[in-house]
């Protein structure tokens, strides 16, 4: 006979029993199971074939069934076989128990109590308390301790529950001899364990629970239910075969049956936020209830003990709770002052350390290194090979100067070393142990430290000077190590400008500085780099030819007056010209004073069209100008000049580059400040 397993679906049920996981000769198993638990109900609540051979056939048939079905998912799947395995047997016990007492004992004028069907029986509760737990096992491999213990205080809640309400009154209402009474409160007992388990589960999981979970839950209760009130009704001698509760067994197996093949869901990507403990607190409540009525009721003794047995629990929860707090206050804190990739302490750890320093006026020197060729390396190979490279030469610089003081990374290719040194004695051996530990080179590379360094507290007297003082003389010797023609034939020009006007010289160093410091951040290269820099020293060269009378009016400019001055960046291209290497550089100072919206000079341009450098150019010029004391105005404040950027990004100036710009205050404010 072909069963039409269409049945369930068109009754609504096909999302809630999961049919697409099941194989057709199990779909169609379970759509007989559900069909059978339906006849039932009808037959007890309106007998139409009574509780003959017919009943008995069906109802053994469906305990039968949802053993079949557990044992299906085990040879189906490979995947928690085990679990699904004990299960399926324990099932199995229970059927054939059932079975044994209507083929054996059902007719019998006095019953042998207990009986192999009461062995059969209560061997379904131990097997599938260890199904349980190998599901756990094997679905939530790393919960935290404290949801674990969330669990038991579910459990050992619920275990005291049960037994105020249930155990007891089974203890008071059973009788006969020894054998009799343990197996009458083995029931109890076993149910009371076995839904324990289950609420602890469901506890400890809270928040990623599927419906195996839900199905177990459910097929564990009903079954608890059903073997309270037998056992009940037959302490009181008025169980009737065929009522009611007998729906609960069948009804409660095929929940379990259902449950093994419900969609898994194992255990999710670990939640960053601590367990709450509500939930405990609640629980913890509700069994300190139980111990406050038992002065005006008395309640069983187990009860009592699984109660005590609760808030015990609790207790080790919140000792347990306030241990990982406190870790998790240490790790945070240790975290705050770490770089994540090289281990070393990080700008925080830094500037904390410095303003220590100061505090305590022992002579201490700042070491200052910013890698060399280390931008090539990261192209050519990956950022991941720059993070290893990275994190090599911190575990290097760390071991050469861990005698001498604390290494930290800053960010980037930047690295510090901060020690205790008295001012008389030489930085040159602390220097080149640094430098070495720092420097690498390859098949196709080769990489080194330039650096800088600042004595405090007698050249600075707080963090941000200090690391002002020695990100200079960082930056002089990058500078000075790359004698390149195009530096070389700057130098010559800036020479020239300053010997023409000292002013004017300054004034180009500072943007020079700044420039360097956003094409850097902007991702251009150590060549890029050094163009932009070169192009913003020499970016007024062009004013050599401008009549002082102009460039040092104390008013306004007349129309006439700017249109001369406006021909600055042109003279200034031709000047730059002359020097083959300044080839680069020399179209940059033609487009310094281009505007974003192409309301600049001297051609006009718009956007992208500008050179990068000549955008960075622009708005460095435009910084220094601003906070800067001319013979016609004084210099604006700092933050008033950086609101001016902000209000004309878009307008006249690049956003990007005044994003750049903004993100290099916030990490080094104190190198934006006019010299």
């Amino acid at each position: 006979m072909t069963v039409n397993t269409s049945i369930p679906r068109l009754a609504g049920t096909r999302a809630l029993v999961a049919w697409d996981a099941m194989p057709r000769p199990v779909r169609a198993l379970a759509a007989v199971l559900l069909l059978a638990n339906l006849v039932l109900a009808v037959n007890i609540m309106v007998p139409v074939v009574g509780t003959g051979r017919a009943y008995e056939v069906g109802y053994n048939g469906a305990l039968m069934g949802a053993a079949l079905l557990c044992l299906a998912r085990v040879a189906h799947r490979r995947a928690e076989r085990a679990a699904w395995a004990l299960m399926g047997i324990a099932l199995a016990l229970w059927a054939g128990g059932n079975l044994y007492w209507t083929l054996v004992l059902a007719d019998l004028a006095e019953a042998p109590y207990p009986s192999l069907a009461d062995a059969a029986w209560l061997g379904f509760l131990p097997l599938s308390y260890l199904s349980v737990i190998l599901l756990v096992r094997e679905r939530m491999p790393h919960l935290d301790s404290r949801l674990w213990l969330d669990g038991v205080i579910a459990a050992l809640t619920a275990g005291a529950i049960s037994a105020a309400v249930v155990f007891g009154a089974v203890q008071e209402s059973t009788g006969g001899d020894a054998a009799a009474v343990a197996t009458n409160l083995a029931y109890p007992l076993g149910d009371l364990i076995l839904i324990g388990v289950v609420i602890g589960v469901l506890t400890a999981w809270r928040g990623r629970l599927d419906r195996t979970w839900l199905y177990l839950g459910a097929g564990v209760a009903i079954w608890a239910v059903a073997d309270s009130i037998y056992l009940f009704q037959v302490a009181q001698g008025n169980y009737v075969v065929g009522g009611l509760d007998d729906l609960g067994w069948p009804l409660g197996a095929l929940l379990l049956g259902l449950s093994a093949w419900q969609p898994a869901v194992r255990e999710r990507i670990r939640d960053e936020r601590p367990p709450s403990v509500l939930v405990p607190v609640l629980l913890a409540l509700v069994s300190t209830g139980i111990l406050v009525y038992d002065h005006f009721e008395r309640m069983h003794l187990l009860a009592l003990g699984l109660a005590t047995a609760s808030i015990v629990a609790m207790i080790v929860r919140l000792i347990l709770t306030h241990r990982q707090s406190l870790d998790n206050i240490v790790t945070s804190r240790r975290q705050a002052r770490t770089d994540s990739l090289t281990g070393l302490a990080n700008r925080f750890a830094l500037l904390t350390a410095i303003e220590r320093a100061l505090a305590d006026r022992t002579p201490h020197v700042l070491l200052l290194f910013d890698l060399d060729g280390f931008k090539n390396y990261n192209d050519s190979y990956g950022h991941p090979a720059g993070d290893a490279l990275l994190a090599r030469l911190g575990s290097r610089i760390a071991g050469a100067t861990s005698a001498d003081g604390i290494a930290y990374r800053i960010g980037g290719d930047e690295f510090c070393v901060l020690g205790e040194w008295p001012a008389d004695v030489p930085l040159d051996g602390l220097i080149g142990r640094a430098r070495a530990a720092l420097c690498d080179e390859g098949e196709g590379f080769k990489i080194g430290a330039s650096c800088g360094h600042a004595l405090l507290p007698a050249e600075a007297q707080d963090a941000t000077e200090v690391l002002r003082v020695a990100d200079r003389r960082l930056y002089a010797e990058k500078n000075s190590g790359r004698v390149s023609a195009r530096v070389q034939s700057a130098r010559v020009l800036r020479r020239a400008m300053e010997a023409w006007d000292e002013e004017l010289g300054a004034h180009t160093g500072d943007v020079a500085a700044l420039a360097g410091r956003l094409a850097k951040r902007l991702g251009l290269d150590d060549d890029e780099v050094e163009r932009v820099a070169t192009a913003a020293e020499l970016h007024d060269v062009g004013k050599i030819a401008i009549p002082r009378a102009i460039l040092s009016k104390p008013g306004p400019l007349d129309a006439d007056e700017w249109s001369f001055m406006r021909r600055h960046t042109l003279i200034g291209e031709r000047i730059a010209q002359g020097a083959p290497a300044l080839a680069g550089v020399a179209g940059l100072i033609r487009s310094s004073h281009e505007r974003w919206d192409g309301g600049g000079y001297p051609d006009g341009l718009a956007g992208d069209a500008i050179p990068l450098g000549a955008q960075i150019l622009f708005v460095c010029d435009a910084f220094s100008a601003m906070t800067t004391d001319r013979c016609y105005k004084p210099g604006m404040p700092v933050a008033a000049a950086i609101e001016e950027l902000r209000l004309y990004s878009g307008s006249q100036f690049a956003p990007t580059v005044v994003e750049a710009f903004m993100a290099e205050r916030a990490a080094k404010p104190v190198l934006l400040l006019p010299a």
